[in-house]
């Protein structure tokens, strides 16, 4: 978890004891359901998930986030980050995830103090046919450490069970973990504390190998924390979240050597422009594209210290600069057109008349719906994946008080009609079916715009 150690930056007037409570009850009973989500982004949607590190095992992608959770009485401090366990995502396209569960959890950690609530942002990586996930929180010896180390736990698949090794690594000071296995073999940890160090480990990925070494020529100034270091066309890549300004945004800096000394190179995603005062990444390449593993505070707009994963596409530029990532709600990956198509995750907008809006305040993981306001509002959704047989009719679960027409393109503004929905008069939502007039196999844009001036709002399409 990436944050600030000034705790005065963090307070906030927090809701009522109530909506805590409730709240609480809700994401721990969209926790238990887990299983299967089809997202963009936010990635993770029944649980608020931050520092994402992202690994591909065996052919498919996995995500070891931290879990934000909401304070309540006995659990965690009001208006700070509170963090119990962790819980293991993966995708085969990254567009459908699923959840595999809790995989640590703070209270059966022998050396971790109990009620603690600081699981921080972990890693994971394989060697040698074992899965090594590293974590940072408080011990229960302060004789190890006054403040925050650096714990393993092992296990034979990514999803685990994972083993919590009896004590923490010794001689780490810090939170954040961050591993990297170069070409030789040579396994290396990356942590902060204030800055950022780096140091060898042993081949048993359970001690190091070496004494910490501060890494050199990075910012002086402003806090610098969750390093993330990859390797290309033989050049180190360390990256890691910086308060230059006000809050984080994510730099990267390069070197011939994983332990530096680094040059600071530029920033590869800037603040936030809502105002959420943390990021922490990860980067990823899958079948020569790169992608950027980040969050943001998507479903608490309100309150930064709950967070929700998010990814975007990352491209380099031919002199190996990392090209400025900006920060998408349609995400990456192909969507099915015979999945629920959550246009609120959109690709494009209309300047007018259309906007977005939660389902219900009181509820944020239902997520979002548009809302057409008049015949200007517009909303485009690229990649969706319409296959090659013939889908006959469109659903659309929507509702208009004073009914409206709604009309579905492929491929832009002036593309081909697909459908045209007429949507009943009603103040509650409804599923309302109408035949294609016409079919495109193959991947298109889709564009939903409303045809009439009475407002109308869009939970999702369905094709069939």
């Amino acid at each position: 978890m990436t944050a600030s150690f000034d705790f005065t930056l963090y307070l906030k007037i927090l809701p009522s004891m109530l909506k805590h409570k409730l709240s609480y009850i809700l994401t721990g009973l969209a926790c238990l359901v887990g299983g299967a989500a089809q997202a963009q982004n936010p990635i993770i949607t029944n649980q608020f998930t931050a520092d994402p590190t992202a690994r591909a095992f065996n052919g498919r992608v996995y995500v070891y986030p931290s879990h934000d959770i909401p304070a309540a009485p006995g659990r965690g401090r009001a208006g700070w980050f509170v963090m119990e366990d962790y819980h293991v995502f993966s995708s085969a396209n990254l567009t459908d995830w699923t959840d595999h569960g809790v995989i640590v959890t703070q209270n059966k950690v022998p050396w971790v103090k109990p009620d603690s609530y600081s699981m921080w942002a972990p890693d994971c990586i394989a060697r040698n046919g074992k899965y090594y996930f590293y974590f940072p929180t408080t011990p229960k010896d302060t004789t190890i450490n006054k403040g925050f180390t650096i714990g393993v736990a092992v296990a034979d698949k990514p999803t685990g069970p994972f083993v919590p090794q009896p004590m923490p690594i010794k001689g780490v000071r810090g939170i954040d973990p961050n591993v990297f296995i170069d070409q030789d073999g040579q396994a290396y940890l990356y942590w902060s504390q204030g800055n950022i160090y780096g140091a060898k480990l042993k081949e048993n990925m359970l001690e190091l190998a070496s004494e910490p070494v501060t890494l050199g020529e990075l910012p002086t100034k402003g806090l610098k924390e969750g390093p993330y270091l990859f390797k290309r066309n033989g050049t180190y890549y360390l990256t890691y979240p910086h308060v230059a300004n006000k809050t984080e945004r994510l730099e990267y800096a390069t070197s011939t050597s994983p332990l530096g000394p680094f040059t600071v190179k530029g920033v590869l995603m800037d603040e936030s422009p809502t105002g959420c005062w943390t990021n922490h990444h990860s980067l990823l390449e899958l079948k020569n594209q790169w992608y950027l593993f980040y969050h943001h505070n998507d479903l608490s707009p309100n309150f930064d210290k709950n967070r929700s994963v998010r990814i975007d596409s990352l491209f380099f530029e031919p002199d190996g600069a990392i090209r400025k990532v900006i920060p998408t709600l349609r995400g990456v990956g192909l969507t099915d057109a015979k999945q629920k198509i959550q246009l609120d995750r959109y690709s494009r907008l209309s300047s007018k008349g259309a906007t977005i809006a939660f389902l219900d305040t009181a509820n944020k993981f239902q997520g979002w719906k548009t809302v057409f306001a008049n015949n200007q509002g517009w909303v485009q959704y690229n990649g969706v994946a319409f296959g090659k047989q013939t889908l006959k009719t469109v659903t659309l679960r929507t509702m208009a008080a004073a009914g409206a027409t709604v009309q579905l393109r492929a491929d832009g503004a002036t593309g081909p009609v697909l459908a045209q929905v007429t949507v009943p008069k009603g103040s509650k939502w409804q599923e309302v079916k109408a035949p294609l007039s016409v079919f495109k196999p193959g991947t298109h844009t889709l564009v939903v715009a409303s045809k009439t001036n009475s407002p109308v709002e869009i939970d999702w399409v369905r094709f069939e």
